[in-house]
């Protein structure tokens, strides 16, 4: 009965900020192409993700993972600390 339920979606941001307890917002960054213009536009979203260890601060580059609902905001996971801030 185990099924195979795919990969969850991995997204890389920057800690906008870390005031929550075991919270962080993350801004991710795409570019997309504009339909008309066919010029490269920067889009950004911030996503709350959980920090079980409250162990990122503000700017690092993270790797997060959606999950389950934890809270009304939050969907996502920090999986990682790619790099930490100066």
């Amino acid at each position: 009965m185990n099924k195979n339920r795919g990969m969850k979606r991995q997204l890389v941001g920057t800690v906008l900020s870390n005031k929550m307890d075991k919270t962080v917002t993350v801004r991710v960054e795409r570019t997309v192409i504009h339909p008309i213009y066919k010029k490269f536009i920067r889009r950004r979203s911030k996503f709350a993700a959980h920090d079980e260890q409250n162990s990122c601060s503000i700017g690092d580059r993270v790797l997060i993972s959606e999950s389950r609902p934890i809270s009304k905001l939050k969907r996502w996971r920090v999986s990682q600390i790619i790099e930490k801030a100066v």
